[in-house]
């Protein structure tokens, strides 16, 4: 899964603030049909049985795909149904507790919000980050942005560990993004509310790919 992972190019997520409980399983497929090959769930504030239910689901679909599963937030419900990563942020604790209940073969992500935190979470042998909001963003309302300029020196800091920029990134923003020297993105609402979310994926990840600085 983690060499998986170093190939992934755009994470897709099925937030539950832009998807109804009946879309979940459609929505996953199209992601996946569309190349994306890291999905996660991101079901804030919601009853965990609901969570736990959508995760199974979400799973069963990623692992017929061979496509890596994240459940965001809830480590101890990861470790439950064997999740294949899991995903916290800056307050969900250290990464060597998170990683005492998922056990060592499951993929830890930590969201970052600065070149600081970037690095500490390089450090303390998370997975691959999450680098932002890079700009304004309704799936996280109220948090400042944090603009462009530290991409490329924190992309080049964290080496080999897979960077993942997020926060308002849509068709309109992406190339700017990958000029300011990023390789990976996640983009949530904007591919969401595509009317074929499977081709809009799959441009993007050309897009990426076709970019000089989005090369391995």
């Amino acid at each position: 899964m983690k060499k998986l992972l170093a190939n992934c190019r755009l994470y897709g997520i099925v937030d539950m603030g832009y998807t109804e409980p009946e879309q979940v399983e459609a929505r996953t497929c199209a992601l996946i049909e569309g190349g994306v090959q890291i999905i996660q769930l991101r079901a804030k504030g919601v009853e965990l049985s609901l969570v736990k239910q959508w995760a199974i689901v979400m799973q069963a679909i990623c692992r017929e795909h061979k496509v890596i599963f994240v459940l965001n937030d809830y480590p101890e419900m990861a470790a439950e149904i064997k999740a294949d990563a899991v995903h916290v942020g800056q307050d969900g604790g250290s990464l060597a507790d998170v990683r005492k209940i998922v056990g060592p073969g499951v993929i830890v992500g930590r969201s970052t919000h600065s070149p600081e935190q970037a690095l500490q979470a390089l450090q303390e042998g998370a997975d691959y980050i999450g680098f932002g909001p890079l700009y304004p963003t309704g799936t996280k309302p109220g948090r400042k942005s944090i603009g462009l300029q530290d991409v490329a020196e924190v992309q080049d800091a964290v080496g080999d560990m897979p960077m993942f920029c997020i926060g308002g990134i849509n068709a309109a923003t992406l190339p700017e993004v990958l000029e300011a020297g990023a390789r990976r993105v996640v983009i949530v609402s904007w591919l969401l509310l595509q009317e074929n979310i499977a081709e809009a994926a799959r441009r993007v990840i050309a897009q990426i790919e076709g970019y000089p600085k989005g090369q391995p």
